[in-house]
């Protein structure tokens, strides 16, 4: 199993000069892509924005949204932007596409939020069709750069209702979980396996995972309250109480996705720090 870490670009206060050094600690460690959290009305880094400048700085390592909130932006010119990061980085784009349970970031953007589901549906169509070079709609023509991989970037799908495990069988090349759990993860993946199955497709789904970390009790304090203030509640409480904050509890959480059969887990941080990177990559 490969296992990437997170960008702090979520945190509040973290600079950009921060975010582009903590990606070149990635690179030279043993991970295999850094990626990042999203939401809209938050004081956060937009995700491909980040990996941009990430990809300029970088040479090696995957860039990952893990995962972009999707119905926030027209197809057309996330397809545009999806396919250009994918060329400019020479193919090393993981787009993880979801929805967003905050109805506040659907009227930030302003996106409707009654149908993002249905919306959602459309998008992935529109999309894969873009990137195989078709139109971009009735009355429109192709659009955008033609991304690196035939097909389009590699896509993972997340969320674990059945319609999102439909959308992993009919469009994306697997399925990514959030919920830190290796129990609930294996039982996604196991749905994900049967849609894809179901959708007649050959070949195994890419299975990956997120989830947080905070190496030592001081950064597990701080990184509990971010935590809680970018979740609130109830989900704040339930991620921070089961935070895992030592070297053992790091590489149980590990060998538990790699049992569930994980093919990436992606590590999270919840503190700035840059010591993080260099703990978490001697322990992997």
């Amino acid at each position: 199993m490969d296992v990437g870490i997170g960008l702090p670009a979520a945190i509040p206060g973290v600079s950009g000069a921060s975010t582009i050094e903590w990606a070149q600690k990635a690179e030279a460690g043993p991970f295999s892509s850094v990626g990042l959290v999203d939401r809209l009305v938050y004081p956060n880094f937009e995700p491909l924005i980040t990996l941009a400048a990430v990809a300029g700085a970088t040479q090696r390592i995957r860039l990952a949204t893990t995962v972009r909130l999707a119905p926030l932006t027209n197809p057309g010119m996330l397809a545009n932007q999806a396919a250009s990061l994918d060329a400019l980085s020479g193919g090393r784009l993981t787009l993880g596409l979801g929805v967003s349970g905050r109805e506040e970031d659907y009227l930030a953007a302003p996106a409707p939020f009654k149908t993002h589901g249905r919306g959602f549906d459309e998008q992935l169509e529109t999309m894969k069709r873009i990137w195989a070079g078709g139109p971009a709609g009735e009355n429109a023509g192709a659009i955008g750069a033609s991304p690196v991989r035939d097909g389009g970037p590699v896509l993972l799908i997340g969320a674990n209702s059945p319609r999102a495990m439909a959308r992993v069988g009919k469009w994306g090349d697997g399925f990514i979980a959030g919920d830190g759990e290796p129990d609930m993860a294996k039982q996604s993946y196991d749905a994900a396996r049967q849609s894809r199955e179901d959708a007649g497709r050959e070949g195994e789904p890419r299975l990956a995972a997120g989830a947080y970390f905070a190496l030592d009790d001081d950064a597990k304090s701080r990184g509990a309250e971010n935590i809680m203030h970018y979740y609130g509640e109830p989900f704040g409480p339930m991620i921070s109480e089961g935070l895992p904050d030592s070297v053992d509890a790091v590489k149980e959480l590990i060998s538990g996705f790699s049992d569930a059969g994980c093919d990436e887990l992606i590590l999270w941080p919840t503190v700035t720090d840059l010591d993080q990177v260099e703990r978490l990559a001697e322990l992997v």
